[in-house]
């Protein structure tokens, strides 16, 4: 049986991808990723957990980026996994590799390319990141999910696919779709639910206010909090001291987020590429706090797009505050919205895309 190697930053849409393979028959998968998602963090990463999980053999990369590093010790993982990407490979044998973005992709596609393992990448964004704009140059093709990214890549090697989207997700917006104008169970006028996430790892920021306005929140809403794991700030620990009524609280759990997303009303958080992909979909209300320091500002761009159609109100990082979250809260229940109508096979488009370039 033919090996792939599956890597990148972006796990839930590859997972999604890998799984489907694995079930063809026709490919064992090994992942190359982090086990731990934060520089000092001792918590297993949501990744890894999962990637376990699924029977899925996992190597951990200590692979370093450019962007935004100045810490010399983390600037020295660089050249580290390259080195670590070229002995996993000769190892392992791979057919082909598939990518999913960021920088654990890069040392391990152009190797692979030095090696003569051809790659198929993917890209989340509708900009493309310093990552994978590199290893386009060194993979025989690059499936997109926003047509608004091709321009970034050369013609003749791009395909428009759209996401890889879990399952439950697709179960989920065809039960939307049969009870139209309406959330999925909707909560009552006077006590919505408001799903809060910080995506797999957390956001320590949003985590604070968040327990800061509590008292407030818990009187107009139930809240689910998804805090993430990681051990520097604890954020989980101190949430679970503070559960109460209409108050819910985990740490990251993909099955008890598909549940929260089923639930809310509203969500609240961040504007990463799955996120966004997912509540557009889903036709979710939502309140959005991009992340200005990632590649090319994608995350304001990603939450620019659900602002301009209707479904989110962002708020810039540097203007959040408890008072700005309870006006959101207030005004987008105000609004009537729908889906947008975006792919919804991209698991199938890719799957053949892969098996064209690795028999």
């Amino acid at each position: 049986m033919k090996r792939l190697v599956f890597t990148g930053g972006h796990h839930t849409s590859a997972l999604v991808v890998a799984k489907e393979l694995i079930l063809q028959g026709k490919y064992k998968v090994v992942w190359f990723g982090h086990r731990y998602s934060m520089w000092g963090d001792k918590s297993d990463s949501a990744e890894y957990k999962e990637v376990i999980a699924a029977g899925i053999k996992f190597y951990d990369l200590k692979a370093g980026k450019f962007y935004n590093t100045f810490n010399p010790l983390k600037l020295i993982r660089i050249p580290w996994g390259f080195i670590q990407a070229f002995y996993f490979l000769l190892k392992i044998h791979p057919a082909g590799i598939v990518s999913f973005g960021g920088y654990l992709a890069v040392p391990t596609v152009i190797t692979g390319w030095l090696l003569g393992i051809p790659s198929v990448t993917h890209e989340q964004t509708m900009v493309a990141g310093w990552a994978n704009r590199l290893i386009a140059n060194f993979s025989r093709k690059i499936a997109i999910t926003w047509p608004e990214s091709a321009k970034f890549y050369p013609k003749s090697k791009t395909i428009l696919t759209g996401l890889p989207l879990r399952l439950e997700i697709i179960q989920l917006k065809n039960q939307i779709d049969r009870i139209p104008n309406t959330c999925l169970p909707a909560g009552k006028a006077e006590h919505r639910v408001i799903y809060i996430t910080g995506g797999k790892q957390g956001s320590h920021l949003i985590n604070q206010i968040v327990f800061s306005i509590l008292p407030e929140l818990v009187k107009k809403y139930t809240v689910i909090h998804q805090t993430g794991s990681s051990s520097i700030h604890n954020d989980y620990q101190h949430a679970l001291d503070l559960v109460q009524k209409n108050y819910e609280v985990f740490d990251f759990d993909s099955q008890k987020a598909i549940k929260a997303l089923k639930l809310a009303d509203i969500v609240i958080g961040r504007a990463g590429a799955h996120t966004i992909y997912e509540l557009a979909v889903l036709g979710k209300k939502c309140i959005l706090i991009p992340i200005p320091w990632v590649s090319h500002n994608e995350q304001l761009i990603n939450a620019q797009m659900l602002e301009n159609s209707g479904l989110a109100t962002v708020i810039p990082e540097d203007k959040l505050n408890g008072e700005r979250i309870l006006m959101a809260l207030q005004d987008i229940q105000k609004r009537k919205i729908q889906a947008l109508n975006l792919p919804l096979d991209a698991t199938k488009k890719l799957v053949d895309l892969i098996n064209s370039n690795f028999n």
